[in-house]
Order: structure tokens, then sequence, then C-alpha cells
């Protein structure tokens, strides 16, 4: 009844919205909880207040012995916060139950965290740097990342759970209204600098949830599943870009946590061992597949592998944008 109230009160100004089906119980306890604390701290502090202007000190008035055991009063301060604690804790965990078990149904989307993104695959085989799902329907997020500890979170829709490397953990959300919200990790996970001092870290783990209106969603997922095919190979490869190596690698020659992309094509480019290599087809297929086989001079082997990730096509497809940038 208290989650069916607040479901329907946006009068509150110091909450996010409430945007999914289980944020009025994250809510509810809440306020429980504030409740609670405000109906046993002003009428303390009234008291106390009370007693010090009432009883302060004064010559010639001294204290007078009191009584050092009373059992009614012990007994009040032991099984009145008590019940209040087992109130509490029963609404707390029936609104843990409804927040961390998904219905039946749930459309199952994967989460993969990185330095410093987010990837989403769908079961087609889309994967996307911005959240996309339906409204109304219950979504499950299959997380986990491919380094260390980050922690999803969506303030609107009251969801935080930790991607941890190595295993696999799950949250859920039904969002009841069609919009874009913020998204971004909660968990500090460091930075790393470029060769010029650049830094580039947790802040940057800021990206969207865009929750599609009825009978938006699904031609969204066909059409994503053959952008590839269905745009130039250039304009493919910056979609790509912007999804998978924004993040480090600037396409417009400034100085990135990774080598930047505009105008390398055809240049030779030396590596941490000494050797060296012309920038061609092979080249970047190496760099995206294996790229600590190949470390160019002056930056750190930190980039991740995306074999598995992206097909064959796709990296022909980054090629042509790296081709677009110049030579």
């Amino acid at each position: 009844m208290f989650a069916a109230f607040l479901a329907d009160y946006e009068g509150y100004s110091w909450l996010p919205r409430s945007a999914s089906s289980s944020a009025p119980w994250a809510d509810g306890v809440f306020y429980l909880i504030l409740a609670v604390c405000v109906i046993f701290f002003v009428p303390m502090m009234a008291v106390m207040v009370y007693f010090v202007v009432r009883y302060h000190a004064r010559d010639g008035v001294h204290a007078q012995p009191t009584a050092t055991h009373n059992t009614y009063l012990e007994l009040a301060w032991t099984i009145v916060p008590l019940v209040v604690v087992m109130i509490i804790f029963t609404f707390g965990f029936r609104a843990y139950m409804v927040m961390i078990t998904p219905p039946d149904g749930a459309y199952d989307i994967n989460v993969t965290a990185y330095k410093y993104g987010w990837r989403f695959t769908y079961p087609n085989g889309v994967k996307v740097d911005k959240l996309h799902a339906p409204v109304d329907r219950p979504v499950r997020l299959i997380m986990t990342s491919t380094d260390l500890i980050h922690s999803l979170s969506i303030p609107d829709f009251r969801v935080k759970m930790d991607c941890v490397p190595g295993r696999t953990t799950y949250t859920w959300f039904e969002a009841n209204a069609a919009g874009t919200y913020d998204l971004y990790c909660t968990e500090y996970c460091g930075a790393l600098t470029s060769p010029d001092g650049q830094q580039r870290g947790h802040s940057d783990m800021y990206t969207h949830v865009i929750i599609h209106e009825p009978g938006k969603f699904e031609p969204w997922l066909a059409n994503e599943a053959d952008f590839v095919k269905n745009m130039p190979p250039s304009e493919a490869g910056e979609r790509l870009w912007e999804m998978n190596c924004k993040q480090c690698h600037t396409n417009d020659g400034s100085a990135g946590v990774g080598p930047t992309l505009k105008g390398i094509w055809g240049a030779e480019h030396r590596f941490s061992d000494g050797s060296s290599s012309v920038v061609d087809e092979n080249y970047l297929r190496r760099s995206i597949y294996d790229p600590n086989s190949q470390v160019r001079a002056g930056y750190l082997p930190q980039m991740p592998t995306f074999q598995g990730q992206l097909s064959e096509e796709e990296v022909g497809a980054i090629t042509a944008y790296v081709k677009s940038l110049g030579d």
C-alpha cells in the first residue's frame, strides 16, 4: 500500500524521478526510515533542550540522587527500538526481494563493463554503447566486467549492481515511461594517462538508457542488426568507433590514452620492442584482435582484445573509417 501510494506521488524533490515499477519500493523504505528518524529525533531534541534550560546548574542548587535502575524504562528502550527495527527490516526485505527477482519472461540483455565504457549485447547479436529497452516490459541485465569491478547505476530506476570480472551478476527493471535516462558507473575504477598527460577514467563511464515507446523497440533492434550492411563501410566504421574505440582513440589528431586514428593510414609505426610496421589492413586487424602483440612506442599495453566481439566485417568497416581519416 505504501509503495502504491508513492508510485503516484511526484511531489518530492530530493530523489530522482520514479521511472520503474520497482522504484516505489525503494522510495517507500527511504521514507519509512526518514519518518522514523524524524519521529524520534524531534521529540528527543525538544526534551533535551527543555532539560538543559530547566535544569541548568545554579548557585546553591545541588543535583539530587536518582534511581540507578528502572525495569519499565529499560524494557521500553529495548522493546520499542526492536519493534521499529523489525518493521524496517520487513519493509526493506520485501523491497529487496522485489528489486532482485525479475518476473518470468523478462527480456535478457548482456552488459559488459570495461575501462571506460559499456557494451550492451542483445539476443540477436546487436552491440551498442547505449542501453535500449522497451517500455512496460521487464528487462533483465546479465552483467560482467573485462578488467575490474564497475557498478552499473540507473538512478531513475533505483537500479545499482556491481559488474565483477570472472563472475556474472544480475539486476532488472521495468520502465514505466518512454524517455532517456542517465546510466553511469558508481565504483571508482581509476584512470589511464596518455603520453601527453591527458587522463581518461571513471567519470567517462557515462551513457544513457533509451526507453522506446510501444512498437518502437523491435524496429530499432532489427535496424541495428543490419547497420553494417545497410550503411557505407566508412560510416558504419564511424559508428563502431563511437561504440568501441572512442574512449581511448581520438579521430581528430588530438592525444588520447591510445594513439589517434587520424592520418595514420600508410604511416610506419614503431613498437615498444623496437620493431615497426606500416599501418594497413593486417596491422589494424592485429591491433583489434591481439593488441598487446604490437604495442606502439610510448604507450602502455592496456588495450583489451576485441576477439569474439567484432566480426571480420566490422573490422573491415573500422578499417574503411580509418582510411577515410587520411594518410
